[in-house]
């Protein structure tokens, strides 16, 4: 059973649909990442989770609970914005504890609470310090815990880990994934980062134009998207006969005789493996190549080369967008 239920939800800000006829069921302790281009409406479907925007049509249910004009307040949930919205003239324990002193806790209640959040979220020696002290992974980490000491049944995520750095970025999603885990709670994350979405979580929605595109695991997601949009703005890919079958570039065989030849247009080191470009009878097509497969096939720029493509890597559309 659902835990957090979308029926036919339609929004609009005048004449434009930013949701159209969404349908989505989360599961209780799920990580959900929503995952599209800016302006396809993920953010506006969070806002709608959290009671922050009417709707024209639909419902929004929690537990089979008709909760479409529950006010904010009354949903339980607990949202982290991309600003992290800290209050600057107060400390980090002061950050953390003010819903709780709005809730009427006793001090010795807070201090507890907020003593053993600041341990989950590895802020020990920092409590005294202000904001403007803390670096850009230490504010969102007083967001997060500001967020879930609350005891929330759902936490929501506006693109928390945006604003930061790729390396800090890579540590906080290991730590966001883990405390998501440690704690059970039901949590919504809006992102526009494709690699974000596919190592942290249990499912992805892909969103563009105001529908869902597809539902289903990172595995699903990438190796067998369900329309051009998702292949396409999962990872790179190859588009073959007019658009209706695909193939990924690392299953792109270079090989010194093969079905398919051309010439290397391009080559870009990538680390563990190249990128070329290659122009075929096919149209460009882009091939990774594993680093040490260069001491067997010494490809260069200008090199004619020989790629094939396996039956079973390709691709095969479905056109239709898919709610689920």
């Amino acid at each position: 059973m659902s835990h957090l239920r979308i029926e036919n939800v339609t929004k609009k800000y005048g004449v434009n649909t930013v949701l159209q006829n969404i349908n989505l069921e989360i599961n209780k302790g799920e990580f959900l990442c929503v995952l599209g281009p800016s302006g396809c409406g993920k953010t506006t479907l969070l806002r709608v989770l959290a009671g922050l925007e009417n709707i024209e049509t639909g419902g929004v249910y929690i537990n089979n609970k008709d909760v479409t004009v529950m006010p904010p307040a009354k949903r339980n949930f607990g949202i982290v914005f991309q600003s992290y919205a800290l209050f600057p003239n107060l400390t980090v324990y002061q950050n953390i504890a003010y819903g709780l002193s709005q809730k009427k806790n006793t001090k010795n209640e807070i201090r507890e609470k907020v003593e053993d959040i600041i341990k989950i979220v590895n802020l020990t020696g920092h409590e005294g310090k202000y904001p403007q002290q803390l670096s850009g992974g230490q504010q969102q980490r007083v967001a997060l815990a500001r967020a879930i000491v609350l005891d929330p049944e759902f936490l929501l995520l506006d693109e928390p880990l945006s604003a930061l750095d790729a390396k800090v970025r890579m540590k906080l999603r290991r730590e966001v994934k883990n405390l998501q885990k440690r704690l059970g709670i039901t949590t919504i994350m809006v992102t526009h980062d494709q690699e974000e979405a596919l190592s942290m979580a249990d499912r992805i929605v892909v969103m563009n134009n105001a529908i869902i595109e597809q539902v289903g695991i990172p595995e699903e997601i990438y190796e067998m998207p369900r329309t051009n949009f998702v292949a396409d703005f999962i990872g790179t890919v190859n588009f073959l006969d007019g658009s209706n079958y695909a193939i990924r570039p690392e299953n792109v065989a270079l090989d010194s005789k093969g079905e398919i030849s051309g010439k290397i247009i391009d080559i870009e080191y990538r680390g563990a493996f190249y990128r070329l470009l290659v122009d075929s009878r096919r149209g460009l097509l882009t091939v990774d190549v594993k680093a040490d497969v260069r001491k067997r096939i010494k490809f260069e720029q200008g090199l004619n080369v020989f790629v094939n493509i396996p039956m079973e890597n390709v691709i095969s559309f479905n056109r239709e967008a898919i709610s689920a």
